[in-house]
């Protein structure tokens, strides 16, 4: 479907989406979060799903409540992606951190912390894969590298190396002997695990490839690269089956369906692309997100689709027939800034900051009464130790050369993402914003 037809798609699904929600008995949404989600997965019963978020949680969740059972923190940044083990009683967690965690899925909620801290990444990982028999997890990193750990008993078990350039995406066959790897330089290669080597490269796409799903039993490789291609690849040969135009937007997640009947493709204009792969042609074309989608899932008996973009919540839309869920229009949508100010903070500060007293699991502590503070002092906040060492107050003064100099230079050793602000009159205007917004 083109995009000229989105309004007419979007009029329709507006139409009884509520009731169709509860008429399945599906959420609307699961909340939690507090700021995007990056990663989601279901687990192998069908009775829990795991999101992991900007904000550095992963949260477990029951099924079709959605309500919490835990939320995990382990990751010291972004908690990118999720997956369970196949008998559903651990987790394997990435993030921007380079950690690889393992944790239980069972026991009390309170103080749960990971079973197993694996190293060895010396860059952001964005993906992880577990083998189908359990006993194997791969992982995807910009350090170029792809890692191998057991997970039974946890441990590192050796990188793999080939890409020229980040890795972004890892597949694993059910026995764990074969693996499938894509990234920046615009190839997908497959390894043999045992021997740790390269066997061939089968696609050499010429755009970063983000995200791929691997069917042996079907013989097929599905991809989403930067430039907007999708493709489905025969494993065989490496030819291209079916290939499917998208605008030249680049396509950011990629999920398959529990009978493996179809697939859908997130990009970054927030429009979800559902394919029967058999067939290999388009089923459904909908925006279903504002801004980029970052995390695709089909929920489980592949009634409902779990989407997750700029915005703290995932929306479930149900799948058959297709509805809108309910309240997504403009959900989680910042309202429109009123001044270059407020525009500064939407863009700089907002993902990870709140103005109000509750920090509300956002990624960074709440900026409610910032001004006169000293850094390092927001209760129950988990600050680096470069912040809770100093005495620097927060002024009009010591905020400009925040954004002046960014924060990796005015505070060596701080969690804060590199925001910098070369505009002198875009901070004043930010700082204007803030001393207002934040009393």
């Amino acid at each position: 479907m083109r995009r000229e037809a989105f309004g007419v798609l979007v009029a329709i699904v507006l139409a009884g989406a509520a009731e169709v929600a509860r008429a399945a008995g599906l959420p609307d949404q699961l909340t939690g979060h507090g700021g995007p989600v990056k990663g989601i997965t279901v687990a192998p019963g069908g009775d829990r799903v795991a999101t992991a978020s900007f904000d550095y949680s992963v949260i477990l969740r029951a099924w079709p409540s959605g309500s919490e059972q835990a939320i995990l923190y382990g990751h010291d940044a972004a908690a990118n992606a999720v997956a369970f083990t196949p008998d559903g009683r651990r987790m394997v967690t990435v993030g921007d951190d380079a950690l690889v965690l393992v944790w239980n899925t069972e026991g009390p909620a309170e103080r749960r912390e990971p079973v197993a801290r694996l190293t060895g990444h010396e860059g952001k990982i964005l993906q992880v894969a577990v083998s189908g028999n359990g006993r194997l997890a791969a992982t995807a990193s910009w350090d170029g590298r792809v890692g191998l750990w057991s997970l039974d008993p946890p441990g590192a078990l050796g990188m793999l190396q080939g890409h020229k350039g980040p890795v972004n995406a890892v597949a694993l066959s059910d026995d764990g002997s074969r693996l499938y790897s894509a990234g920046y330089d615009g190839t997908v290669r497959l390894w043999d695990v045992a021997q740790r080597r390269e066997v061939r490269t089968l696609v050499r796409h010429g755009f970063g490839v983000n995200v791929i799903a691997v069917d042996e039993e079907a013989g097929r490789l599905a991809y989403g690269a930067l430039d907007g291609g999708m493709r489905l690849v025969d494993l065989a040969t490496g030819e291209v089956r079916t290939a499917f135009e998208h605008d030249r937007t680049p396509i950011l997640a990629l999920a398959t369906s529990h009978d493996r009947r179809r697939l859908a493709f997130g990009d970054g204009h927030g429009v979800v692309t559902v394919v029967d792969a058999g067939l290999g042609q388009v089923t459904q074309d909908f925006p279903a997100a504002r801004g980029p989608i970052w995390a695709l899932a089909f929920g489980p008996r592949d009634e409902s689709l779990l989407v997750g973009g700029l915005g703290a919540d995932v929306a479930v839309w149900p799948l058959d027939p297709l509805r809108r869920p309910a309240g997504a229009t403009g959900r989680d949508r910042a309202a429109p800034a009123a001044s270059n100010g407020e525009r500064q903070f939407e863009r700089k500060c907002r993902i990870c900051h709140t103005l109000t007293p509750d920090t509300a699991r956002r990624a960074g502590p709440t900026l409610y009464r910032l001004f006169g503070r000293r850094m390092g002092t927001v209760e129950g906040y988990p600050y680096s130790e470069a912040l809770t060492s100093g005495d620097l107050v927060w002024t009009d003064e010591t905020v400009d050369q925040l954004f002046a100099q960014g924060p990796e230079h005015f505070l060596p050793g701080t969690k804060m993402p590199l925001q910098k602000m070369t505009n002198a009159r875009d901070r004043a205007d930010l700082i204007e914003y803030l001393k207002r917004a934040t009393r």
